[in-house]
């Protein structure tokens, strides 16, 4: 099973795309949010370091990102693939990721770059709704909860996050496109761009073409 990564702008599916490939394919979908969680909960030495950053209300240096990122891929549940989500993040981090593959003797075999139009991606945006309580997201146009309103999973009254509006979004787009978007010509070579532009089984569909079975 390959070893990947998942990239994409605020809004293109990315997260949508993750769940399918991590249940299609029984590999971990490692992302950096879970990580800093799971290292902070257990206590682990970079989880600690971590947690004093994020308390002071500071940015977690990338020093003890990459530490995390290393000490969660070192896991036996890594060893048949990944799919890593969120890192990195800029060109200095994937050095350093590049430089701890090594270390770990891992190599990277795919970088699944989901793409849609900026304009869409802030109507998309807009329109997203999370469940507070088990995370799911919809979409009050694309992908509807069987009730107004209410997640299907929990039964909990969906939000809208109070960064989806359109100066945020075109700000965080902004962002994507000046720190992360440089990436696919760094990882030019294992790139796999994919239409986001399509029916959410569709570019599933095509991903596992690319991934294989």
């Amino acid at each position: 099973m390959k070893k990947m990564l998942i990239m994409g702008p605020p809004g293109a599916g990315k997260g949508t795309q993750a769940e399918k490939i991590i249940e299609y394919y029984g590999i971990p979908h490692i992302s950096t949010g879970d990580m800093f969680r799971a290292a902070i909960s257990n206590k682990t030495e970079v989880g600690l370091i971590a947690k004093k950053y994020i308390d002071a209300g500071n940015l977690v240096p990338d020093e003890v990102t990459v530490g995390i990122v290393k000490e969660r891929l070192s896991n036996p549940d890594c060893k048949n693939g990944f799919l890593l989500d969120g890192f990195p993040r800029d060109l200095k981090q994937a050095e350093m990721f590049s430089d701890m593959l090594k270390e770990l003797d891992i190599k990277l075999d795919l970088v699944l770059n989901i793409h849609v139009d900026s304009e869409k991606l802030i109507n998309r945006i807009i329109g997203r709704r999370i469940c507070p309580n088990c995370g799911r997201t919809y979409h009050i146009t694309y992908n509807k909860p069987l009730k107004e309103g209410i997640c299907d999973e929990c039964g909990s009254t969906l939000i809208q996050r109070k960064d989806d509006n359109v100066e945020t979004v075109k700000n965080r787009l902004d962002v994507y496109a000046q720190k992360t978007e440089p990436l696919i010509n760094y990882y030019k070579d294992l790139v796999y761009n994919v239409d986001g532009d399509r029916d959410v089984d569709v570019i599933f569909n095509d991903i596992k073409k690319v991934i294989g079975d």
